[in-house]
């Protein structure tokens, strides 16, 4: 999309937004699905494409009546964080300027199937800011980290569930660890026996913890499209560097080795996550985005656990679930929640907090400043 269209696309918008506010019907040239298909275009200009996925979201809430009124902040794009010029806004977070640095800001957006839902999860985005705190500090010995403070320059409205980082040159392949079979790894080796071309021994069973952990990237999707596993060597062509994927392979190994012997030890199973790294500017390779959240990896808890069949996690899978069963074909707009599904994955995520980190939640939102 060209500069001009990816703007014209968001003034219709805006004025669509307008009018549904003013209680009036949406054109017909804004149905949901043209919306969608608006804000979720490969614009090229990083600006635009915020302001179109700040619109979708906003829209969406909308749309979804009156029932939904009391959660739109939580789905649409935070836009008045101390006045910071918005750089990205993604399923979850939204990135904006700090200068040399960026504000990271965690939402309570819940997503399934990519498409979010209009209801949020109280608390969500602290406790995935929380933990990334946690493992951040106590992972520098392995790779150092983009994390410059939880409470310098992060604007009190947003303490707790935001970080100020450092600004890097983004490597363009985010580095899967499975330590366990299960998810998309399980299909694949149900088909092949292998996962992103790593044969694995014959005869293992769903959730079945491997021989050795595996490393296996996945290309980094678009707004709206799905991450895709890719071999290594794929991996190597997309970055363009042999010996930069080696080491990402080293680094991400040891960082989910040492947390899975952490998480262990606090009765939950790690049985896949997903790093970021980047490049700061002394050309360093540092660990970026979040880490080690239930966002991002699949945390089970060890009591109870048995090879053959899924096991229950410390995420979102409560809501998964729950869609999964409601007759929706998995296109937006996503159906709000029911009251229990959210208060039971709100305690997921909490209970993720407090058994890994071996502290109340309380006491993350005391050190952080998080506004009562």
């Amino acid at each position: 999309m060209e500069d001009s269209a990816a703007h014209d696309a968001a003034t219709r918008l805006a004025e669509a937004a307008a009018r549904l506010k003013a209680g009036a019907q949406p054109p017909p040239e804004v149905e949901l699905e043209t919306l969608e298909r608006m804000a979720h275009a490969r614009v090229e200009v990083r600006g635009a494409r915020a302001r179109l996925t700040e619109l979708e979201a906003d829209l969406r809430a909308l749309l979804a009546g009156p029932g939904a009124a009391g959660s739109s902040a939580s789905i649409a794009a935070v836009t008045t964080v101390a006045e910071l010029p918005l750089l990205a806004s993604g399923k979850v977070r939204e990135m904006y300027d700090l200068g040399d640095e960026i504000l990271m800001v965690a939402s309570d957006r819940v997503s399934t199937y990519d498409v979010v839902h209009p209801t949020p999860i109280p608390d969500k985005g602290t406790v995935l800011t929380g933990l990334s705190h946690f493992w951040f500090e106590r992972t520098v010995h392995i790779c150092p980290n983009h994390l410059v403070s939880a409470t310098e320059a992060v604007p009190e409205e947003v303490r707790g569930r935001a970080l100020a980082v450092r600004k890097l040159d983004m490597v363009p392949v985010e580095c899967v660890v499975r330590g366990y079979i299960t998810g998309s790894g399980w299909k694949d080796y149900q088909a092949t026996g292998a996962v992103c071309g790593i044969p694995l021994p014959d005869g293992l069973k769903e959730s079945e913890r491997l021989p050795s952990p595996i490393f296996t990237p996945a290309t980094k999707a678009e707004l709206g499209d799905h991450d895709e596993n890719v071999d290594f060597e794929r991996a190597v062509e997309i970055v363009g560097d042999r010996e930069l994927m080696e080491e990402l392979r080293r680094l991400s190994l040891a960082l989910y080795g040492f947390a899975l012997e952490h998480a262990l030890e606090r009765g939950i199973i790690l049985a896949d996550t997903k790093f970021e790294f980047g490049r700061d500017q002394d050309g360093r390779l540092v660990l970026a985005d979040e880490v080690l959240t239930p966002d991002s990896s699949r945390f089970w808890p060890s009591e109870g656990y048995e090879a053959g069949r899924s096991q229950p996690s410390f995420d979102k899978q409560i809501v998964r679930d729950w869609a999964s069963g409601t007759g929706w074909d998995r296109r937006p707009p996503a159906p709000p929640l029911p009251e229990d599904v959210v208060e039971r994955t709100r305690g997921r995520y909490l209970e993720a907090y407090e058994l890994i980190t071996g502290e109340p939640f309380d006491a993350w939102l005391s050190r952080s400043g998080t506004p009562e």
